[in-house]
């Protein structure tokens, strides 16, 4: 399983990637004004966020929620990895936005707005995922 899991990861990866790219770009355009700032900040993303995001779900991978046994019901264990992740990939965000706009407060307003906007999304991907078999050789078909 654990060869199907690379592929799997790297899959979630890329689709949550295009996903994010999409509403960092719309949210930098609407709050910088400039649709060149918000190219720029969604494709330096690219790069840091993909890194990122894999690495959270190498960890989330072998981290065991259980309880008497039973695992962190699938629900629950995705709402602890979208704050997890939101956490990791808003301060991405702000470092960066400030960076290419030169302006910290644009940074902290586009990192503010897009933690309500991707939360949402990201669950969505995340319970998307979770029903699609694709890298898991032990869940039932």
């Amino acid at each position: 399983m654990a060869d199907v899991s690379y592929k799997r990861h790297i899959a979630k990866t890329v689709t949550w990637r295009l996903v994010g790219t999409i509403d960092t770009i719309i949210l930098s355009w609407i709050i910088s004004g400039d649709p060149f700032t918000g190219l720029k900040i969604g494709f330096a993303e690219v790069i840091t966020k993909m890194s990122l995001y894999y690495l959270h779900e190498r960890v989330w991978f072998k981290i065991n929620l259980s309880k008497e046994g039973k695992i962190l019901e699938s629900r629950k264990r995705h709402i602890a990895k979208t704050v997890t992740w939101r956490f990791i990939g808003t301060m991405d965000t702000m470092l960066l936005a400030w960076l290419i706009s030169g302006d910290p407060l644009t940074g902290l307003k586009i990192g503010f707005a897009e933690v309500i906007t991707k939360m949402i999304l990201y669950y969505l991907h995340e319970r998307a995922w979770y029903k699609i078999n694709f890298g898991l050789e032990d869940r039932a078909k």
